[in-house]
């Protein structure tokens, strides 16, 4: 790990900005460094726009990357909505949104640069367009952004909290309150790196859900996201000791199920990033989720 401490000459600048000329790395790079905690400030999380302040210790920890040729396939993908500024796309379950470490082809976006010929927004080398991400196993509704100006504006709408995102859920045990609101800190699990998990140095993280139907050994819920950290829902169900069903990195028991974590992210609204025009779009579950849901007791 590299410790960096910050000197007057750069007091009070971005600290994406300082890190991506100490580092010699692209600002996009310490922007998904900062955001998946690679970099801390004082030994606590940060954010892409934090002011730096003399003598501020920073540690770099090294985050692997892969230089790779974007590779458009023609990959199946259900596109609701398109214009000149905005794709919302309905992902299916088990499909990678971009590339990373052991998905490099396949993914979302190997299938929007084939679908969508005029797709230039850039966030980070691999990420054309992608504004917002969710997991693998997690299926439904995503907002893509075609140019520079949309992406920054749908992310800022996303800083802001603006965005309405709701999930539907399956989990493990019967929730017996009808509505909770979990307010607990995320942040990288100090014993597995590849997790996360509520920590008190975590990031702000806000999950408001509401039970729908209760079965014998489940509850089907919706999960109203204030803020969008990595898994959140995942951990914070996890936290409150109601797993999702099918989980295979946060769950506790094992399910007959082939499909993941039962999750789908049912409605997506937001202002167009041009019009400023209110849109809202609403998804169905999908076919394997409605046939567990019909299969419980």
């Amino acid at each position: 790990m590299q410790k960096i401490e910050i000197e007057a000459i750069n007091n009070f600048e971005r600290i994406d900005k300082v890190l991506s000329e100490l580092l010699e790395a692209s600002r996009s790079k310490v922007q998904a460094m900062i955001k998946e905690d690679f970099i801390l400030v004082n030994e606590e999380p940060t954010r892409a726009n934090y002011k730096v302040k003399t003598g501020d210790i920073i540690s770099v920890e090294e985050m692997e990357e892969r230089i790779i040729d974007l590779e458009p396939q023609n990959l199946p993908i259900e596109i609701v909505y398109q214009d000149e500024n905005i794709v919302i796309v309905n992902k299916d379950y088990n499909m990678v949104v971009h590339p990373g470490a052991g998905n490099w082809d396949g993914t979302l976006v190997n299938a929007l640069l084939y679908h969508i010929k005029d797709l230039k927004a850039i966030k980070g080398e691999i990420r054309p367009g992608i504004v917002h991400r969710i997991d693998k196993e997690t299926s439904g509704l995503l907002m893509v952004a075609k140019d520079e100006k949309s992406i920054e504006n749908l992310g800022e709408q996303l800083r802001l909290k603006t965005v309405t995102r709701k999930y539907t859920a399956l989990v493990e045990g019967v929730i017996p309150h009808n509505r909770g609101k979990i307010n607990a800190p995320i942040g990288r699990d100090p014993r597995n790196r590849q997790r996360m998990a509520c920590v008190d140095n975590g990031k702000e993280a806000v999950t408001n859900f509401t039970v729908i139907e209760r079965f014998k050994k489940n509850t089907l819920i919706e999960c109203v996201l204030e803020t969008g950290r990595t898994h959140q829902i995942r951990v914070h169900l996890k936290y409150i000791g109601f797993p999702l069903v099918g989980d295979p990195k946060y769950g506790t028991r094992k399910t007959d199920t082939v499909n993941g974590q039962f999750l789908h992210a049912r409605v997506l609204g937001f202002d167009h990033p041009i019009t400023n025009e209110y849109m809202e779009f609403d998804s169905e579950l999908p076919t394997y989720f409605k046939e567990y849901l019909e299969n419980l007791e």
